[in-house]
């Protein structure tokens, strides 16, 4: 419902020329209230908040995946520090090289990205041959009992993890620009399949542990056939870099926005290459990879990573389903139709808001003082902005001019008077 209905079908089509996320939304409804600014700086914010976690996580995750590979057993299993150094080595090359254009990473997006989703894929339907009762999943039935059982010690914050399968949403409607609709719509159908096909797959793998003695620690890479796991670490690093990238990208194209948008002071932009809407934020760039890496350095590790993760986002789908119910209203759809929407969405996204609100002692109070942060920089300068187009009024100089020279005034410009 989030993914596919909201963002692909629905948000995909309030581009403002060809430009996706919550700031070139703002920029369509704008018209119908002042008051819609407030939505769009607190979803702005948030999402940027969450674009320092998003490269930590990813990353970070990946790289775990060497403590499964047995010959890598006895250097990497409790060695955090040597995981930390690289996902800090390779965070570091990431923002590096945005100086230089990222074309090179545009090269290989494609080709990569498919063979990460088909991989997923795979070794989906490979877990799921040995036990397709898996499929039972299908019945959101199960998903409700377990959420009302007795065996569910987590209870409602049980969604919080749950809205970790939907959070990167968001950053494909503000990437919408650097990717393009058509191939958003040609592609999702292969992705949302092979997604689907892997999680069902780790299920099953899950669900043949169930009597076993030792606990499970990382179900997607030990559902792997062990003389596959390096390869799975490898492709998985650079599905990381890549969606890293997007990341960087997605705030680049918000900044650039919001700085249009008179909610951001006005910073120096670039154009490393000549590909179409790609820019480069220096600043942008500097102060997302000291966030990443003081993220990396708190947290350690993903598994305290995650638990602070998803909270800000949550913020910023709630924001752009306000902005969207205004835009579907613009567009002239009935106001049964929207509302509905707007409930539908608004009812889901809330729950998974009050479930995620948990991961504000874990961890999410990290990202919460990001967004306030940068919210707060929206919003001071959006106020002075605003203060000065009051005071300010523009007057003909040859009026001012001709009224100095009545005065005999040192300063009269009688080229101009004349």
């Amino acid at each position: 419902m989030l993914t596919t209905i909201k963002y692909v079908v629905i948000a995909l089509r309030a581009d403002n020329h060809g430009e996706g996320g919550i700031f070139s939304l703002y920029a369509l409804v704008r018209k119908r209230g002042k008051w819609l600014v407030i939505p769009a700086m607190i979803g702005g914010a948030a999402l940027l908040a969450d674009g320092v976690l998003t490269p930590a996580v990813t990353v970070t995750s990946a790289i775990e995946g060497l403590e499964e590979i047995p010959a890598f057993d006895a250097l990497f299993t409790g060695n955090t520090t040597l995981i930390v150094i690289i996902v800090i080595v390779i965070l570091s090359g990431i923002f590096f090289m945005q100086r230089y254009g990222t074309m090179f990473i545009g090269r290989i997006f494609g080709p990569t990205m498919f063979l990460w989703f088909s991989v997923l894929g795979v070794l989906g339907i490979i877990n799921i041959l040995g036990d397709l009762s898996i499929f039972r999943a299908f019945s959101p039935y199960y998903a409700v009992e377990l959420l009302f059982s007795d065996q569910n010690k987590a209870g409602f914050l049980i969604l919080g993890s749950v809205f970790l399968a939907t959070t990167g949403a968001e950053a494909l409607y503000s990437d919408l620009g650097h990717v393009g609709r058509k191939n958003i719509y040609i592609t999702w159908p292969f992705v949302k399949v092979c997604l689907l096909l892997n999680y069902f797959g780790q299920g099953a793998w899950i669900i043949s542990l169930k009597n076993a003695d030792d606990p499970f620690v990382n179900p997607f890479f030990q559902s792997m056939p062990e003389p596959f796991i390096m390869y799975g670490v490898l492709i998985a690093t650079l599905a990381a870099i890549i969606a890293s990238q997007s990341l960087i990208t997605g705030a680049y194209t918000l900044v650039s926005e919001a700085i249009a948008l008179n909610l951001l002071p006005r910073l120096s932009i670039r154009y490393p290459s000549e590909t179409k809407g790609q820019v480069y934020i220096p600043t942008v760039t500097t102060v997302l990879w000291i966030a990443c890496v003081g993220v990396v350095l708190y947290f350690q590790d993903s598994a305290h990573m995650e638990a602070a993760y998803g909270l800000s986002i949550t913020v910023t789908m709630l924001m752009t389903t306000v902005l969207l119910f205004q835009f579907l209203l613009r567009k002239g759809f009935s106001k049964l139709v929207t509302t509905a929407i707007l409930m539908t969405f608004g009812v889901l996204e809330f729950a998974f808001f009050i479930s995620s609100a948990a991961k504000f002692m874990h961890g999410g109070f990290v990202a919460v003082i990001m967004a306030v942060v940068i919210m707060a920089l929206m919003y001071i300068w959006f106020s002075g902005y605003q203060l000065k187009t009051k005071l300010v009024k523009n007057v003909s100089l040859k009026k001012i001019c001709t009224d100095a020279c009545q005065i005999k005034s040192r300063y009269c410009l009688s080229k101009i008077c004349t």
